[in-house]
């Protein structure tokens, strides 16, 4: 033992046994304390406010824009020409009576309904048509702790709480009531934060609707 441990232990009035005993003790108390509270820092990162709600949500009637795949419905007022069911093809087109060869992708339906009319012009009676999406899809990544994350094709609508479960449902390490939603909006990535553990425990909530491009990511439960 050194002079000054010595001295410290004497100066304590402890036998030199019993004071190294207190002090290794009282390194062991340090070290709980320092562990807790870094515990304590980790968890309380992950506690972070709730994102808030995205803009312009979409509902189960919102406007989408067409895409490969979708199929649409032309309705004509011209009794002349007969209606158009049409699944649209990769290239993003389909094929209509008197026209031929149009670009639907990328087009809201109502935009694509003034473009017919437009064309039809001079080629029918009465020009007026009615496009509606009879069958859309939307691509979405379902990311973190899910049973099994990855990219996923719905038809529209569909909430984020079905894109989950068909993604698995959250993993027994995810947490329901921390899910990122992230989309691209007006050229800038927004996300916010979603809690579905109402959902899952049957109470009524707002349902929220994915979007073509959505990710959504399923954080860890930090319990």
């Amino acid at each position: 033992m050194t002079q000054s441990r010595k001295y410290a232990c004497e100066h304590r009035g402890l036998p030199r046994t019993e004071a190294v005993d207190r002090n290794i003790h009282d390194s062991r108390g340090v070290s709980w304390v320092c562990a807790f509270l870094v515990f304590a820092a980790l968890a309380c990162s992950g506690c972070q406010s709730p994102l808030p709600p995205l803009p312009y949500p979409p509902g189960p009637k919102t406007a989408v824009r067409l895409s490969p795949g979708d199929t649409i419905k032309v309705a004509y007022a011209d009794e002349s020409v007969p209606d158009q069911t049409q699944k649209i093809r990769r290239d993003g087109t389909v094929s209509l009576p008197l026209i031929g060869e149009v670009t639907a992708a990328g087009k809201t339906p109502i935009d694509f309904q003034r473009e017919l009319v437009r064309r039809y012009e001079g080629q029918l009676e009465n020009n007026e048509v009615l496009v509606t999406l009879e069958n859309g899809l939307a691509t979405v990544i379902v990311s973190g702790f899910a049973n099994r994350p990855g990219p996923f094709n719905f038809d529209r609508p569909t909430t984020v709480y079905q894109a989950i479960m068909v993604a698995g449902g959250v993993s027994d390490y995810g947490s329901p009531s921390n899910i990122h939603l992230t989309r691209i909006i007006d050229g800038k990535q927004l996300s916010e934060t979603i809690n579905l553990r109402p959902a899952i425990h049957g109470q009524p909530v707002r349902p929220e609707y994915v979007q073509d491009g959505d990710v959504i990511y399923i954080a860890r439960s930090l319990f």
